[in-house]
């Protein structure tokens, strides 16, 4: 089961590390095993919350989120994500940005700095978000039953998420703006492109979470109808239609992934800077990292991980409200990346120390599971 899961990031690490020392020796096979580690640390919330997601797929999307979305993950967000925000940023070509990063990797560095204020306002705004829909909304299983049972009341307040989310946004870009303008107010006008930046995080969020939404309730609504009336449905074509929509949803939900991982990446980029400039071994490091995030998240959902231990996905949850928080501070002051990787390490420590308690619990009691 773990060689099947895992063979593939097995044989991606084997081939990257081999790369590495063919690229730059022993030095650099050295800083592809430190970015490999950094990014796994950094991104095992990101594999608990996907497999909750990923749970609702079948084996083919599933198979998808493997391959495809590698891809996505590897190349898009770990190597051609850095070059378009340099491109963006300094107002250069494509081109001119990938020439940059190969061959003056300290002003692609400073550039890639430079743009870190958008970047982690857009992404800890789509972070902050996935945080309050969860701790707003009511649920069966509660992990801090004294926290989360007043915030699940105020959840029954329409769009109070959005409404939070944009309050903490405004605050963070005054202060920034304030900050900058006491130092001369040389970061004054970036104040308004982290605005502009949290904003698109904010609207990125319910576009994608939206849509993946209304087509997975669209699915149920139809397997609904399907079990009702299954021999009007054989002879109308309702089966072939309930398949497509599982098509949509499924292929939303993918959508939903990917712009997940994409914000859960952000750190593990900029962190990264915090070990080599190297356009190469960061891709290298963070790509092959990526790969045992995703493979890590298919064996939570192969295992019923989920299930079985209750609580790890509100720790997940709780890590992914402390990394948004993390993003948006970094706007304007420097966290060390050990720092960030143990907030997420020891929260979900936490939680699966709390469900292996709780499990023991119901054991002794006979009872059924219960929160």
């Amino acid at each position: 089961m773990v060689l099947k899961t895992f063979g593939w990031s097995f044989a991606v690490t084997a081939l990257g590390l081999v790369a590495a020392v063919f690229y730059g020796g022993w030095t650099a096979f050295g800083i592809v095993a430190i970015l490999t580690v950094l990014e796994i640390s950094l991104s095992f919330d990101n594999a608990v919350v996907n497999a909750g997601i990923l749970k609702k797929m079948n084996a083919f999307w599933q198979k998808i989120f493997l391959t495809v979305g590698v891809l996505i993950a590897v190349f898009g967000m770990r190597l051609v994500f850095p070059v378009v925000i340099v491109a963006i940023s300094a107002k250069i070509g494509p081109i001119e940005a990938v020439d940059l990063a190969l061959n003056d990797k300290n002003m692609y560095e400073q550039l890639v700095t430079d743009a870190h204020p958008s970047i982690a306002a857009f992404g800890g705004m789509f972070l902050l978000m996935i945080f309050l829909d969860f701790i707003f909304e009511d649920r069966d299983i509660k992990w801090l039953a004294w926290l989360e049972r007043p915030l699940a009341k105020l959840g029954k307040i329409d769009m109070l998420s959005a409404c939070i989310a944009l309050i903490v946004l405004v605050i963070t870009s005054m202060t920034f703006a304030a900050n900058a303008h006491q130092h001369g107010g040389v970061h004054v006008d970036k104040a308004q492109t982290v605005l502009v930046s949290g904003v698109l995080g904010l609207i990125t969020y319910m576009v994608v979470g939206g849509l993946s939404g209304y087509f997975e309730n669209k699915l149920e609504e139809e397997e609904e109808a399907e079990h009702e009336a299954e021999e009007e449905a054989k002879k109308t074509g309702k089966p072939v239609s309930a398949v497509a929509m599982a098509g949509k949803a499924a292929f939303f939900m993918f959508l939903y992934l990917e712009v997940l991982d994409a914000s859960f990446s952000f750190d593990g980029v900029i962190g990264a800077f915090a070990i080599t400039n190297d356009i190469v071994l960061m891709a290298l490091g963070l790509g092959i990292g990526a790969m045992y995030v995703r493979s890590l998240t298919v064996y939570l959902v192969r295992q019923g991980t989920l299930d079985d231990y209750v609580y790890l996905e509100h720790g997940a949850h709780y890590a992914i409200g402390a990394l948004a928080v993390i993003l948006l501070v970094t706007i304007q002051y420097e966290i060390n990346e050990v720092i960030t990787g143990l907030v997420g390490v020891v929260l979900i420590g936490w939680s699966f120390w709390s469900s292996v308690r709780r499990n023991k619990r119901l054991e002794l009691e006979g009872s059924p599971a219960e929160a």
